[in-house]
């Protein structure tokens, strides 16, 4: 058993990583590897000669029958789906390496979102080959298809992201990581404008277009529709504010590879908030605030002596 445990741990990593990418959530993902462990346990190893192999194409496999349920119980949410936000940076590396764009695009907040519209299989080797460099064989046999059938599946999944609308938010392969501190002054303004109720103020720093999104899941209050548009989005946000901001304190901090904005009230965390600009003026904006979802957050803080940690 011992051993068994040695080297599943040894490759937790790895499964976490498929897991979370391909879900989206990592409460969803710790099930997949409990149930990865427990086929773990009930296989012969002799049998076994790649366990790397064998335990990323259970937890792919998984993950795709996963998926499938999630999708119908995605039609009947309350409100907007977002992922489960995950902690990076500060010591913490439940995501892997993120030192390289390429690497942080792939925990994204806009990928995660973007990828769920992709068919599970699209998904899965969009993950394998983007995220963890698999050949398109290699995707071939943990998915079971062809090698040809997993090379168009990558294919069509790129060409999905690449048109989808929410592109404009991804990580420019191109471009270095995100100016924290540019990004940390355009955010102390923003808050600001906000916790005042300057509308004008807050407005000068919204695109037109901007559009703000919430995840309460039915269990908080959150808008359950995308507010867009500057005025509609300024004036949301210092309601917001005005009827629930009270003993609320903003945190900067990172998650997903991104800069991020952990907002805690008396009774521990209440959002997770993501924030896109465009030059100096706010794209978009992503709240994530169902409960369930962040419990990995707060998992995190425990780990790292609180939000004392985060600086």
């Amino acid at each position: 058993m011992a051993e068994q445990l040695a080297v599943f741990q040894e490759h937790r990593g790895r499964m976490f990583g498929i897991a979370y990418r391909m879900l989206g959530t990592a409460t969803e993902a710790e099930e997949v590897l409990q149930d990865a462990w427990l086929r773990w346990q009930s296989v012969d190893h002799e049998s076994v000669k790649e366990p790397a192999a064998f335990l990323a194409k259970t937890v792919t496999n998984l993950c795709l029958n996963q998926l499938t349920s999630a999708r119908a119980r995605r039609e009947t949410y309350i409100g907007e789906w977002l992922p489960g936000p995950v902690l990076t940076g500060n010591r913490l590396d439940d995501l892997g390496p993120l030192d390289e764009v390429a690497q942080r695009e792939s925990v994204s907040f806009a990928l995660l979102t973007v990828m769920e519209k992709l068919t599970p299989a699209e998904r899965a080797a969009y993950v394998l080959r983007e995220a963890f460099a698999y050949s398109h064989r290699e995707v071939a046999d943990l998915i079971g298809t062809t090698e040809a059938n997993a090379r168009q599946l990558h294919s069509r999944a790129r060409k999905r992201v690449a048109a989808d609308p929410q592109a404009h938010q991804l990580p420019d392969p191109q471009a270095h990581q995100v100016d924290a501190g540019h990004w940390r002054a355009l955010v102390e303004r923003f808050l600001a404008a906000a916790q005042l109720g300057d509308i004008a103020g807050l407005e000068s720093l919204l695109a037109a277009d901007v559009v703000s999104r919430a995840d309460g899941g039915g269990k908080v209050n959150a808008a359950r529709r995308p507010v867009e548009g500057r005025d509609h989005v300024a004036r949301y946000l210092v309601g917001v504010l005005e009827r629930f901001g009270a003993g609320i304190l903003p945190y900067f901090a990172q998650a997903n590879g991104e800069p991020a904005i952990v907002a805690v009230g008396p009774d521990g965390i209440r959002a997770v908030l993501f924030l896109t600009f465009d030059g100096d003026q706010l794209r978009s904006l992503e709240i994530a605030m169902n409960p369930d979802k962040l419990s990995r957050v707060e998992d995190q803080l425990s780990r790292i002596g609180g939000v004392s940690g985060l600086g």
